[in-house]
């Protein structure tokens, strides 16, 4: 029997947060549950208002099945979605106040270097057509509106140095992870000696007003991003970045260097700067470089023989680090040729995997041969650098002097102080059918001894098959049931009709799900990091695992770090065997993130494995962002 138990306990460990899985529409969700919803559903009934310590009997009143067949499927809790990314609206721009249409004489503005300029006549910027979203249309209504500003990127009768200054700052989008596609402006083939100036005129107050949609389109993108990461599926909960376009264009005309100005917009945290010089360096890189292919099938382990031993050498000495093509030169110069894997090649593979937080164990898997063959193409590098680039832009522009960073792909969490790494390990996050979320938050509190309160989700999903075959099911693994909020016993509750009022939690014990610890920063997704009985699945390379929630390798040394204490104190805290906070002195940032291409601590880009596919995602929405740009009449 207590094999058993712990076997049952160890199955329920990997619970922790939501269990998103597929459902019906009318499914009674978890989001239900939190916001307190308590009304009939089409297939949920509750058990209301039940009398203090009297559960519904199976098939009686007040929450059985009332007649509905006890053969019929189990409800489900259903979780976020991918969506078809919808993309922002574009109206036209109201330009029937666009200036004063009776402007006769020779209006001069006095440029920043001194020079006065004459200003083309203004009376064709009502007729001006361009589309943009809401708020780049209000900033372009507000500052044509006004007659007393001059334009900014005519000069008389044509184009300015300063609007072809911001015109290559436009095209170099491409530098800093946005599509040039989406700003791009045509020139009008204006000629001076024009006999007909109303339509010179017509045109260069049409490529005006389109130069400034665009550049205050950049600068909006570039600080939040292009996309609405809340549109592309509901495991992104961003509030987005508002940024003020009002002053753009004065600032713009008054800049000794518009392009300049534009350029600075752009994110200059040092993550962005990696991935930035990242990005420019595979740019200019020869896409003709041979690519090492390492077909293996299966895993080759120490002392079995492959044809693939030769590229696994080659690869080694093309993407192994300095170091370890010093510590390891014997070995790469007496390399024959062979197919056998040595004990020298195996430590050469140790090491390789250990420089990669691969488990050291010389067994070449899918994983070490990613690492070894550089994992992508420059292609699909690039990719993955601009979708990060975009992501950078959903975040705080500071992530902060002191914060936690999880990287769900890399399967690692960071902790930062004074600006520095000073605290790494890794974690076990949501499986593919339990996503965790992408988002950032501030750590309020660690739970020494935690209860673990089980989520309506693993009640519905996970547990009610074994309930409805065993009501003892719960009272045998020792959970506490209440319902309505009164202690019952498992074995007493209707597990044929609703769990709506039904709340299971597990006592603090050495098989807790969470552990020794949790570290809490309520969040509407109930994700939390947390301690785990299941050590062993920090030794997988591939650790998508949980229910949501991010499992800790060492989490005693996170607990110390945002407590600001020593690893003894969280010892003694956990030593007294009793349940209790302990709110941290500060609140600081964590920022639960999604990047498949990230700096390291040395400004190195690493990538990662698409684990959610949710690049893929983010392409389809730069996709139809450009698309929607591009149809600007």
């Amino acid at each position: 029997m207590t094999f058993v138990l712990k076997s049952a306990v160890s199955a329920l460990a990997v619970s922790c947060g939501l269990a998103m899985m597929a459902a019906p529409a009318h499914a009674y969700t978890l989001m239900d549950m939190l916001r307190g919803d308590r009304q009939r559903t089409q297939s949920t009934i509750f058990m209301d208002q039940m009398p203090p310590g009297r559960v519904a009997p199976r098939g009686g009143e007040g929450g059985s099945l009332g007649g509905l067949d006890p053969e019929a499927p189990l409800p489900k809790v259903s979780g976020p979605r991918y969506y078809t990314y919808k993309t922002e609206a574009l109206q036209f721009v109201d330009t029937s106040k666009f200036a004063d249409p009776i402007v006769t004489g020779a209006v001069a503005e006095v440029s920043p270097a001194g020079d006065s300029e004459p200003v083309v006549q203004r009376r064709f910027l009502a007729q001006a057509k361009v589309r943009a979203n809401s708020d780049v249309a209000k900033a372009l209504e507000t500052y044509y509106s006004d007659s007393r500003n001059p334009l900014v990127w005519v000069d008389g009768n044509q184009i300015s140095e300063r609007a072809q200054s911001a015109m290559a700052a436009l095209a170099d989008a491409a530098s800093v992870g946005l599509d040039p596609a989406d700003y791009a402006v045509q020139a009008p083939a204006v000629d001076p000696a024009n006999p007909d100036p109303a339509a010179r005129d017509r045109a260069l107050t049409q490529f005006e007003l389109e130069l400034s949609a665009k550049v205050l389109a950049f600068v909006q993108d570039t600080v939040r991003g292009r996309i609405d990461p809340n549109k592309i599926s509901g495991y992104h909960d961003f509030q987005r970045k508002a940024v003020n376009l009002a002053p753009v264009l004065k600032l713009a005309r008054m800049s000794p260097n518009a392009g300049a100005y534009i350029a600075s917009r752009s994110p200059d945290s040092e993550q962005f700067e990696a991935l930035k010089a990242e990005l420019a360096k595979l740019r200019a890189a020869d896409s003709n470089e041979e690519q090492v292919v390492i077909s293996l099938q299966g895993l080759l382990r120490p002392g079995d023989s492959s044809s693939e031993i030769a590229n696994i050498v080659k690869a080694l000495q093309k993407h192994g680090s300095e170091t370890l093509k010093t510590d390891h030169a014997a070995t790469f110069a007496a390399y024959a040729g062979g197919s056998d894997y040595s004990p020298d090649i195996v430590s050469l593979v140790e090491d390789f995997q250990k420089e990669h937080g691969l488990k050291p164990d010389g067994v070449i898997g899918q994983a070490t041969v990613r690492a070894m063959t550089g994992g992508d193409t420059d292609a699909s590098k690039i990719d993955k650098l601009v979708v990060a680039m975009e992501q950078v832009r959903w975040l705080p522009e500071d992530l902060g002097s002191r914060y936690v960073m999880i990287n769900q792909p890399a399967y690692m969490a960071y902790y930062h102080n004074d600006g520095k790494e000073q605290l790494s390990m890794r974690v076990v996050v949501g499986g593919k059918n339990n996503q965790t979320y992408f988002f950032n938050d501030e750590i309020e509190t660690v739970e020494f001894n935690p209860f673990w309160g089980v989520p309506q989700s693993i009640i519905i999903n996970e547990m009610l098959p074994k309930l409805r075959s065993d009501p003892n099911y719960l009272d045998q693994l020792g959970y506490e049931v209440e319902v309505n909020g009164h202690a019952v016993a498992s074995s007493s509750v209707d597990w044929y009709g609703s769990t709506a009022n039904v709340s299971v939690r597990q006592p603090p014990s050495g098989d807790n799900a969470l552990g020794e610890l949790k570290i809490l920063f309520p969040n509407s997704h109930a994700i939390y990091m947390h301690d785990t009985p299941s050590k062993s699945f920090f030794k997988r390379d591939m650790r998508a695992l949980s229910h949501g929630c991010v499992r800790l390798a060492n989490p005693r040394a996170m607990a110390a770090a945002v407590l600001g204490t020593t690893a003894d104190d969280v010892a003694k805290q956990i030593a007294s065997g009793q349940n209790h906070a302990v709110k941290v002195p500060q609140k600081i940032p964590v920022y639960v993130s999604y990047f498949t291409a990230w700096p390291n601590k040395d400004g190195v880009v690493e990538y990662f494995d698409d684990v959610y596919g949710r690049d893929a995602y983010v392409d389809k929405a730069f996709d139809a962002t450009t698309k929607a740009r591009g149809a600007q009449i």
